[in-house]
């Protein structure tokens, strides 16, 4: 009976904002801070974000941004794409990763 449920935006919003928060934003036409600004980047290649200098790996790992790419992604970002400069080390738990997802879907829709 295990039932394949979406996130909670509303706890995803706090995931984001104590833990994603200090380096990304998400409104469109956001500043990027120590992190890419996150608006469109659903369904777009990762590396895309104009007026942002991504690592190399980042910009040559050929990943589109989709729910299954951003949670394995979260979960390690260093070990999806070796040698990414984001320095964030991950979220461990999966609902969390799953909240999250569900926020940035309904915030970053371009």
């Amino acid at each position: 009976m295990a039932k394949k449920k979406g996130g909670d935006e509303k706890k995803g919003a706090k995931v984001f904002k104590t833990k994603c928060s200090q380096c990304h934003t998400v409104e469109e036409g956001g500043a990027h801070k120590q992190g890419p600004n996150l608006y469109g980047f659903f369904g777009r290649q990762s590396g895309q974000a104009a007026g942002y200098s991504y690592s190399s790996a980042n910009k040559k790992s050929g990943i589109t941004w989709a729910d299954d790419t951003l949670f394995d992604y979260l979960e390690n970002p260093k070990k999806y794409i070796k040698g990414t400069k984001m320095v964030f080390a991950g979220i461990k738990k999966a609902p969390e990763r799953k909240n999250l997802i569900a926020y940035l879907k309904s915030t970053c829709k371009a």
